[in-house]
């Protein structure tokens, strides 16, 4: 999680790199910190913060705050609670050497222990301070030449010989008081991206930091250290030279700017009739061979967490319904439970919206291991899983800022729909191609249509107790994300469960006026669907329906669009994305930010 930031140039960088941080908080925001380096001279200013970034611009005034090299970071708390100490940067005993990190050291009470025997003293309850001081003993010790020669040791051969002591995951930023205009980065398990400017460079944990200053990139890969100064960029790994593609970033600035949207997660629900349709342009050769391959092989199973699960069980039910094939939807958490069991004829298909998701890449690689071919659906070019991939669908849904996924699981619904025809045909793929491209005007009215209606159920619920949603078939997995949204953005208790299971036990949770959101478009599961709902209506329970057709039985109605059944899956998830979201605003909360929540989880 954490979300790291670092500039070397000729600039102040104080502002960048708190705007940079801006940009990162949906991947922390329990404390904040920064420090700065001036070029050519000795020292470092250093500030810090509990609470979001705001709390830490409070503390700086940018015309004295100078510096021409800096590392900024926003936490997540893993090890240790949000405190002043507790926030990056962290320090060695002296104050020289300077690190953010991202990652948990799992042996940090070990190394903790060593270097409290030798002298070192710690400030804070992370694991992160001991890479700070383990790099600053490096940095005390001579280097020896092949000649016998002593020499002060460079900052890079001083993190290179630290890395290998490291037992867990790392994303690094590290500056030393001795070298300033330089930064040190390295990367395990955990997302880096370098920026590459004209006279300056940028560090990043993602693109967004640097964009408003460039668009082109460097994406290191584990067990890759860079060396940044304002002149160039280097990287190596075990001591020799990496020499790589820089990226051109698609992306726009101004994307991620809320243009009169009082919060990013509303204009996010609104983009969706323009970034869906994007989704419908994937790479021929690449949907095709994926088709092929699913088809061929022996076993598919996918692998995802949270929201992207959720799409996946949509994605699950597309291929065996449209396309006759068996798949499983496994938990990335999970996985490692599952993985002996794949082989050379399996197909896996990982999905995750930034392409770093930690659970998600683990299992990728055992998946490797075990013979497995890897596919990805993400939307983010350029990251760790689309590199470790065959072959990736792209989301295209463009930057998404709110921590709850709205955009990027239509565009993951539309990729899995596309994949399904694919398997089909090249006619079926062709219309489905226009199918997606359809559903545009489908999304604005279902969003135009229910903005009223789903703001007066939204105070109708908001201080209910408990809230459950059920649906039969494709509807169950919408059911689900619809109960996580609830839960994520409004703080509310929730349930998503199969229509068919209510009278096999949780009705009993059924009394008058409790919410029950029936998931229920015409499709095959609407009659049965209704049956299950007369028996939530018959407890006295208060029925919000989501469908095409009016019933008497719903005490309140959200009305879809008519359409052809494989829009529905979409159309019906966004009025739920709404309804969590009026009721989080209702309730007074973060609707970007909600608590205790990351948009990127880059720790298992």
């Amino acid at each position: 999680m954490c979300g790291i930031i670092g500039y070397v140039g000729e600039k102040n960088c104080s502002r960048m790199l708190i705007d940079g941080l801006k940009s990162l908080e949906y991947r922390g925001y329990d404390s904040a910190g920064i420090v700065v380096l001036n070029n050519g001279s000795r020292g470092m200013k250093v500030r810090k913060a509990v609470g979001r970034v705001f709390s830490l611009e409070e503390q700086i005034d940018h015309e004295s705050f100078l510096g021409k090299t800096g590392l900024a970071h926003t936490r997540w708390a893993t090890h240790g609670k949000p405190s002043v100490p507790n926030s990056h940067p962290h320090f060695d005993t002296a104050g020289e050497v300077g690190v953010v990190h991202n990652g948990i050291i799992e042996n940090f009470s070990e190394l903790k222990s060593g270097l409290i025997s030798r002298g070192a003293s710690f400030a804070s309850e992370t694991d992160t301070e001991v890479i700070a001081h383990l790099i600053a003993e490096e940095l005390a010790k001579k280097y020896s030449s092949s000649s016998g020669k002593k020499r002060e040791k460079t900052l890079e051969e001083a993190v290179a010989k630290v890395l290998p002591l490291l037992q867990g995951s790392y994303a690094l930023g590290v500056v030393y008081q001795k070298e300033p205009g330089k930064i040190v980065a390295a990367r395990k398990s955990s997302p880096l991206v370098i920026g590459i400017g004209k006279g300056e460079n940028f560090l990043a944990s993602d693109v967004p930091a640097f964009l408003a200053h460039t668009n082109k990139a460097l994406v290191m890969d584990d067990g890759e250290i860079a060396v940044l100064t304002g002149k160039q960029v280097s990287l190596s790994r075990d001591g020799k030279s990496v020499k790589k593609a820089v990226w051109k970033i698609d992306w726009t600035p101004e994307a991620a700017k809320l243009n009169g949207y009082p919060h990013y997660m509303l204009k996010e629900i609104e983009e969706q009739p323009e970034t869906v349709p994007k989704a419908a342009v994937q790479e021929k050769g690449i949907i095709e061979r994926l088709a092929r391959d699913i088809k061929k092989s022996d076993r598919v199973v996918f692998v995802a967490c949270g929201t992207s699960r959720h799409a996946a069980l949509i994605g699950r039910y597309l291929l065996m319904n449209e396309a006759k094939k068996y798949c499983d939807v496994v938990l990335a958490s999970e996985f490692s439970h599952f993985a002996e069991s794949l082989g050379k004829g399996s197909i896996v298909l990982a999905v995750s919206q930034s392409g770093e998701t930690a659970d998600v890449m683990e299992s990728v690689r055992m998946a490797k291991n075990s013979g497995a071919k890897i596919y990805s659906i993400a939307n983010v070019l350029g990251s760790t899983l689309t590199r470790e991939s065959e072959g990736t669908l792209y989301m295209r849904a463009g930057q998404e800022v709110g921590v709850a996924a709205t955009k990027s699981f239509s565009a993951t619904l539309a990729c899995f729909y596309l994949l399904s025809k694919a398997m089909k045909g090249k006619k079926e793929y062709q219309k489905a191609v226009s199918d997606v491209k359809a559903w545009a005007p489908l999304i604005k009215r279902t969003i135009e249509d229910n903005r009223e209606a789903i703001q007066k159920i939204s105070r109708e619920i908001k201080d209910a107790p408990s809230v459950y949603f059920i649906g039969r078939g494709i509807n169950f997995a919408s059911a689900i994300e619809g109960s996580l949204k609830l839960k994520e953005i409004a703080y509310m208790h929730s349930e998503g469960m199969p229509a068919g299971e209510l009278k096999h036990g949780s009705i009993a949770l059924v009394e008058k006026g409790v919410p029950i959101v029936s998931i229920n478009p015409t499709d095959e599961t609407y009659e049965e669907t209704i049956s299950n709902t007369m028996e939530v209506k018959a407890r006295e329970g208060f029925v919000i329906g989501i469908s095409n057709r009016e019933n008497p039985i719903y005490d309140r109605l959200i009305k879809l669009p008519d359409a052809e059944k494989s829009a529905y899956p979409l159309l019906s998830v966004i009025p739920l994305q709404m309804l969590a979201y009026y009721a989080g605003v209702l309730r007074g909360n973060d609707v970007d930010k909600p608590r205790n929540l990351a948009k990127s989880v880059t720790v298992k």
